[in-house]
């Protein structure tokens, strides 16, 4: 989620904080009938507003952490499965063998086995009546090029030829950096579940329909300007607080 949107939901609550207390100094005159929008029911809505935002604030630095470590531990990992690769075909490993690597190694990196059509020469394929369906061959996320990693180690390790001089090279490195990633991978989802609860709580404050802050909000503008009316001062001081449902 974009700390944009975040913001607005901040926003939202500030927002809300200004009216409620707009509207606690109108004194006896603001006595509404429904209960939803009473001062003390307001004032209750706003402390859940307020802890609901904090929440979110107090589990995304877990979060961010864990996706920055991921990040950084991954990205020396397609040169270094370039140099696997190279020293795989250096060896006298088998042409088989030296496929399947090759294979891997492209899911790895994202590259495909054959260029993808230009516009051209789709074109052309599609004016001699032959179907362009290309698929894409990227598996780049996280848990893909683990789990790729993973089938690469294990035929390099049933590879008798593979056994390169080189220490970051050897199965045991290659072993060790896996593990590593996979629990940078592990580390990131284990933050995300906190963080992802905190939003759900967050959006049900702010945004159920009839009792979040904004169809509250709503409810209160309606209520002032029918007690006080639209031009009345009262009125103007809360209906410029704008409320925003991202949703």
């Amino acid at each position: 989620m974009s700390s944009q949107t975040e913001s607005g939901h901040a926003k939202n609550v500030a927002n809300f904080e200004k009216l409620v207390t707009n509207v606690s100094g109108f004194g006896s005159s603001f006595n509404p009938s429904k209960e939803s929008i009473k001062l003390p029911a307001l004032e209750t809505k706003l402390i859940s507003s307020k802890l609901a935002i904090a929440a979110v604030n107090a589990s995304e630095p877990a979060y961010k952490n864990a996706v920055s470590a991921r990040e950084a531990a991954f990205a020396p990992l397609s040169k270094l499965i370039t140099r696997v690769n190279n020293s795989l075909k250096a060896s006298d490993s088998s042409t088989q063998v030296d496929d399947s690597a090759m294979t891997l190694v492209r899911k790895l990196q994202g590259r495909r086995a054959t260029p993808k059509m230009t516009d051209e020469e789709k074109k052309a394929a599609e004016a001699e009546g032959k179907e362009v369906n290309e698929i894409s061959s990227s598996q780049m996320s996280y848990d893909s090029r683990l789990d790729n990693f993973d089938k690469l180690i294990k035929l390099l390790a049933s590879e008798p030829e593979y056994a390169p001089n080189e220490a970051d090279l050897k199965i045991e490195s290659l072993t060790t950096l896996y593990n590593n990633l996979n629990a940078k991978n592990t580390a990131v989802i284990n933050a995300t579940v906190p963080l992802n609860s905190a939003r759900i709580y967050r959006d049900q404050v702010l945004y159920t329909p009839l009792t979040g802050i904004v169809d509250i909000s709503v409810d209160v503008k309606t209520y002032v300007k029918s007690v006080f009316g639209a031009t009345s001062p009262q009125y103007k001081e809360i209906s410029g607080l704008k409320f925003i449902n991202p949703k």
